[in-house]
């Protein structure tokens, strides 16, 4: 691991891209770009996979998790199950490096609010970003981890090192070994960003996650924090908007019985009942609708195709100040069926014809 410096272990958004996926993760590297291209997110900076190999050589210095993985097939669940266990535990008790803590440190300080008297009290999501997470060919989304509303900077390097510990859990490791996926060079990255105290929040594709539907955007909505909604605790209120002229073709209003919200205490999330006179009432304006869309084409037109992206709305902020982007990736399931051709091209359309009766006579 020599030639690491600290300008390595630690990057802005603003100095990062969709280009530095290799370094930053999917996520982080998304973070970047919609920072880059004037979409309003949270502030934060990405631990890089250079601090992850810098950890990780600290940890293992035999490098023999990479070989026991790779070793897995993918069907020997009881292997994952005991392999995962004993990474996990040994990555998350490992001690980090100094220098890495420092580093973390130094970007954390700067994430305290300037008006603020005190330090070290900013409440940051701690959010796993995998090299190969939120890509066309291979979607990670989900099986790594997210911490919210983690404070200090002890507790944020003890969930950087969760976040590190979590590419190793049961499912990312099937998953990998089922696609195939080679370990050496594989890493993480972790996303650390202040948290959106969300008055509503949600997700919103650009194009319909049932039909296929590019003309419109389909907005999914709570109150309180996202992860209600991302996780499936909650039936959301949801919007159907065309995507020409903005008309809402489609309003469902939920009853919405669970809400995630700031723990008071100081850390963490709790999981709320939703306070009765809201839980019927829709948690998103029409003009709030109207702006979600007009940024969700935005990133669309940014990225050139379909995206799948969480938001939130700030409970403190200003009107037109108050919505903030938390993750934009592209839509994977209908590119997929898209991407699959149906039959191998021929010469002429009676070609197709031929060679299914020259299949069935084969078969026969």
């Amino acid at each position: 691991m020599t030639g690491l410096t600290h300008a390595n272990f630690v990057r802005r958004f603003s100095e990062i891209g969709i280009h530095d996926r290799s370094t930053v993760g999917g996520k982080g590297a998304s973070l970047g770009e919609l920072a880059g291209a004037g979409i309003r997110v949270p502030q934060g900076c990405v631990v890089t996979t250079a601090a992850f190999e810098r950890f990780l050589l600290a940890a293992d210095p035999q490098e023999s998790i990479r070989r026991e993985v790779e070793a897995l097939s993918f069907t020997d669940l009881a292997g994952a199950a005991r392999v995962s266990e004993k990474v996990r535990t040994q990555l998350e008790m490992a001690t980090m490096p100094p220098d890495l803590q420092a580093e973390i440190s130094t970007h954390y300080d700067e994430l305290q609010p300037q008006s603020s008297g005190t330090r070290n009290s900013e409440p940051v999501a701690v959010r796993s970003s995998a090299t190969s997470e939120d890509g066309a060919e291979a979607s990670f989304a989900g099986l790594q981890d997210t911490y919210l509303w983690v404070r200090g900077i002890d507790s944020v390097i003890a969930h950087v090192r969760k976040c590190w510990a979590s590419l190793y859990t049961v499912e990312s490791i099937v998953y990998r070994r089922r696609i195939h996926l080679p370990e050496q060079g594989l890493a993480m990255g972790v996303v650390l960003q202040r948290m959106i105290d969300a008055r509503s929040s949600g997700v919103m594709f650009t194009r319909s996650p049932i039909s296929g539907d590019r003309s419109v955007v389909v907005l999914e909505a709570n109150w309180g924090l996202g992860s209600a909604v991302v996780s499936g605790e909650v039936t959301p209120d949801k919007y159907v908007v065309g995507k020409v002229i903005g008309e809402i073709v489609s309003r469902t209003v939920s009853t919405k019985l669970r809400m995630h919200r700031p723990n008071p205490a100081g850390s963490g999330v709790l999981d709320e009942q939703v306070p009765p006179d809201q839980q019927n009432a829709p948690c998103l304006t029409d003009d709030e609708i109207c702006a979600l869309v007009h940024i969700a084409k935005q990133v669309e037109r940014h990225y050139g195709c379909p995206q799948d992206i969480e938001w939130a709305i700030s409970r403190g902020a200003a009107p037109g100040e108050n919505i903030f982007l938390l993750q934009s990736r592209p839509e994977t399931a209908w590119a997929a069926k898209e991407a699959a051709p149906v039959a191998t091209p021929k010469g002429k359309a009676c070609d197709h014809v031929f060679s299914l009766l020259s299949g069935g006579a084969a078969r026969k």
